[in-house]
Order: C-alpha cells, then structure tokens, then sequence
C-alpha cells in the first residue's frame, strides 16, 4: 500500500472589503493530497476520513474508441484505487480496479468516478466506463464497469445496485448514441441520483435497486459559436444544438434535486446551466451563464456552490478551473479561481465549511486535492481601529504580496 505523509503547502489570496458594506474575506488554498491518477469525486466517511475515487490510467489491454476525443484509443488496465486520507496520512486503500485510458499516458481516464456515504454510514460506488455498452463484455471483459454499487471499504466487494451501461444498451432514453458513462451520485435517504454523462440522463434509482427511472435534459440552440482556430470559417455552422451532458446533482434546502451541466465541443462559454427538478422530475432552468460545470452542492445556510472545470473552452489553453458561490438572493461570488484550482472535478464541503476539491482531474499522477477555507475577518468598529489595521496590512504586505506562497 502507498502511504504519505502530506506535507503542508498553501497559497493565500486576499478578498478586498469595502468598509461599511462587509467585512473582508481571505481565501486560503492548501494541497492536503498529490500524485493522484485522474482524482474524480470525493466524499467524507462516517469516520470523518475522506475518501477519493481516482479513475486510473487506463493500461496495455483491449483498446475502444473514444465517442468523445475523435475516436481516439481508450485502452484498458487495472490502475483505478480508492485512496484516504486519515489523520493526515495518504493511502490508496483500494486497488486494481478497471481503468479506461488514453493511450500512451492514460490521460481523462474513466473507471472509479465518485463515491459517496448514505446516512447510516454505508459506502456507495459509482463505476464509470465511456464508450459503446455493446463492447463493454465482448471486447474489454470489464462488465463492472458502468454500474452503481454498494461497496465494502474493507474487502473492496461490490454488491450491484444499477447496470446504467446495460440500462442504456437495452433502452437508450436520450434516443442518441449509445455511449454510457456514470460519472457522480448523490444520495437523499433511501433514494440515489446519478448523474449518467455518456448516456446525458440523470437516473434516480432505489438503494435497493427498486425503481430505475431516467430524467431527460432539454438541449440548447447556440448560435454563432466559438471554434477553435483551427477549423475553417466555412465549416463553421451559424448555429449549434448541444446535448445537455449531466455531471452532478445536489439536494437543495426546499428538498428539490439540483442538477449541473457539462457542455460538449466546442465547449463554448457561458452556456452551461443548473436545473432544478420540480415534483414530477421535469427539469427547469434555475440558473445559467456558467461554463463547463462538473459538480455542485449546498451549505447549511442555503449557499449553492458550483464548480466549473475550466473557465475558458480547453482549446484555448487554459485549464484554470472556478468554485462560484450562489447565494440565496442570486449574488454570485467567485470564490477561487485558477492558482491550484485547474481541471476540476469534484468538491465535498467539510463539517467546518472548508471545501476539498479534484484538480488536476485529467492527468495521471499529477492529480491533486486542495482545501480552500473562507475567512470573514471582523471590521473594526473605530476610526482607530480602521488606522489599526490598515498599518497592519500595510506592514505585510511588505512582507509578502497575496497570492505568494507562504
């Protein structure tokens, strides 16, 4: 087993207030885990352990093509594991689990994709896989991949609660391809969300495996969209219908089902929405205007959090990710972005409101988890207070400038 000691490395970043208005705020960004192979989701366990899904590198087995990366080989190995961190201590608890990677450095692999705890502290699993159901027994021999699990944190067994590649083979509900790729979950008592990204569905399903139900996003008309320079003006549509591509669901203050989206090539900013489920599972647009959103959440005040895994369409260059808070009025603040937060794929907010996040989500062995913590810094209440402090903050900045690492 790989064990780790973690050492402590962060960077802080310095939110300006505006006195009278609100007090200032300091965000402060540490590394609590590193050399991790595609990092997806990320759930605390009862024990008050934290718990990652790291989807592999793929290997040297039986390859499928890519329905997403221009039919580009995803190649099959056993390097998927589930690692903890327990007392500041880093250890991949569980290994050997089917990986599907780019050839030849196992980048954007699909395997383990999130894992999370019901309340009565049982561990579920969310099996990923990308590609054609059809090929998932006959050309790869994988035929755990693509399910929803219940799983034993001690001896690694699954117990299988949804065949969602076999569901999407036999039914394919979106009525497009054929492409499965279970991607998060989210539990809410006795029943499972999960976010189907392959398939573009959400299916709710019962722990004990009753009532397997898909929920269909409505698509989106872009126009005049974005491409890469590459692609001759010519071959450039004036207008673009996208798939809705579901990546996450979260469990609102009303108890309504909040869900995210991903949007497909050419990856254009600014379209990305989150729905909300009414009563009858029909999904309504609850807010838009965001880009490449993989996950979202809420805290026990009413904030709802989104997490964009990049800013910019990746063609540009970039891979500087976002958390975005969204308050109960509609005030949006980006909380961080890029500077430690790049290609991000999922967070889970701590007991003390910290939140821990995947970045680094494409990349073998360069994955990592972060900890961003949000301070609200007191403001004085006299003239000699506000001299106080600025002479304070004068005197350290001399010291260091925000945004240095410490």
């Amino acid at each position: 087993m790989k064990v780790k000691q973690f050492p402590i490395i962060f960077l802080t970043l310095c939110i300006t207030a505006i006195f009278g208005a609100k007090a200032a705020e300091a965000a402060s960004l540490t590394v609590v885990a590193d050399g991790l192979d595609n990092p997806r989701g990320l759930s605390f366990g009862p024990d008050g352990s934290l718990y990652i899904t790291e989807s592999g590198i793929g290997g040297n087995g039986a390859c499928l093509p890519s329905p997403s990366a221009q039919l580009a080989p995803l190649c099959i190995g056993k390097s998927g594991a589930i690692t903890r961190i327990k007392d500041g201590k880093q250890e991949r608890i569980l290994t050997g689990f089917n990986s599907l990677g780019y050839l030849p450095i196992g980048s954007e692999a699909s395997g383990v994709q999130d894992i999370k705890f019901d309340s009565k502290g049982n561990a579920y699993l969310v099996y990923g896989f990308a590609g054609d159901p059809g090929k998932r027994n006959s050309l790869l021999n994988a035929p755990e991949m693509g399910q929803f699990y219940k799983i034993d944190l001690n001896t690694g067994s699954l117990t299988s609660i949804a065949d969602l590649a076999n569901f999407e083979l036999n039914n394919n509900p979106d009525q497009g391809d054929l492409i499965s790729n279970p991607y998060s979950v989210t539990i809410n008592g006795d029943l499972a969300y999960i976010a189907e990204a392959g398939a573009n569905i959400v299916y709710t399903v019962g722990l004990d495996g009753s009532n397997l139900t898909p929920i269909k996003f409505p698509n989106q008309t872009v126009e005049n969209p974005d491409f890469p320079p590459s692609i001759p003006s010519s071959e450039q549509p004036d207008e673009l219908v996208l798939q809705s591509v579901p990546t996450a669901i979260a469990i609102g203050p009303d108890g309504a089902a909040y869900v995210s989206e991903l949007t497909g090539y050419p990856y254009q900013e600014g379209i990305a929405r989150i729905f909300k489920l009414g009563d009858d599972n029909q999904p309504t647009v609850f807010a838009d205007g965001f880009t490449q959103l993989t996950d979202l959440d809420f805290d026990a005040t009413g904030n709802l959090y989104a997490l964009q895994y990049n800013n910019e369409s990746p063609w540009k260059g970039s891979t500087d990710g976002s958390l975005i808070q969204l308050a109960p009025d509609g005030t949006r603040t980006t909380l961080w972005s890029g500077n430690g937060i790049e290609s991000a794929a999922a967070f889970t907010i701590a007991p003390d409101g910290s939140f821990y996040i995947t970045t680094g989500a494409d990349l073998p062995g360069a994955g990592k988890v972060v900890r961003l913590d949000i301070k609200t810094v007191p403001e004085p209440t006299s003239t000699a207070g506000l001299l106080a402090t600025s002479a304070i903050g004068a005197a350290m900045m001399l010291k260091r400038k925000c945004k240095q690492p410490v």
